[in-house]
């Protein structure tokens, strides 16, 4: 496997495995082994899942980068509200798009699940008018 470089500024998060890093300097970092991991503006708080699509999306964010209790409860989470959106929605390309999206979850490929659920939470914004979810906020920078 090539090791992936990634490239995060002062304040911005990182959950790699499970566990929550938040960097307190400028980094580039190197991943040289797999791993499961979202930074920046890819993770998204549990107060932010405030519509269907934000739900299955939270849902299969613990999915994939949960403790492993927490992915087993995830998934069967986005089982769950897949099923609840796919029932409620007209759009045959949202219904596919989740299939492929929980096919890609229950297959331990989160991250092209989370890409999926990307395009329906846009998807949903625009159906809804509602505002899509603002950046993350940086924390202030606190003295050294």
């Amino acid at each position: 496997m090539s090791t992936l470089v990634l490239e995060l500024r002062q304040g911005d998060m990182m959950v790699v495995n499970g566990a929550p890093i938040r960097f307190r300097n400028r980094a580039r970092i190197e991943l040289a082994s797999r791993a499961r991991f979202l930074f920046g503006k890819q993770i998204m708080p549990p107060d932010a899942a405030t519509t269907p699509a934000r739900r299955i999306y939270f849902a299969l964010q613990t999915a994939y980068i949960g403790t492993e209790e927490e992915r087993a409860t995830g998934l069967g989470q986005a089982r769950l509200r897949i099923g609840e959106f796919m029932e409620a929605t007209t759009s045959a390309t949202c219904r596919a798009l989740l299939e492929e999206a929980l096919a890609h979850a229950e297959a331990d490929d989160g991250y092209a699940a989370l890409k999926l659920a990307r395009r329906i939470m846009r998807h949903e914004e625009e159906v809804l008018g509602i505002p899509p979810l603002p950046p993350p906020r940086r924390p202030a920078q606190a003295a050294e």
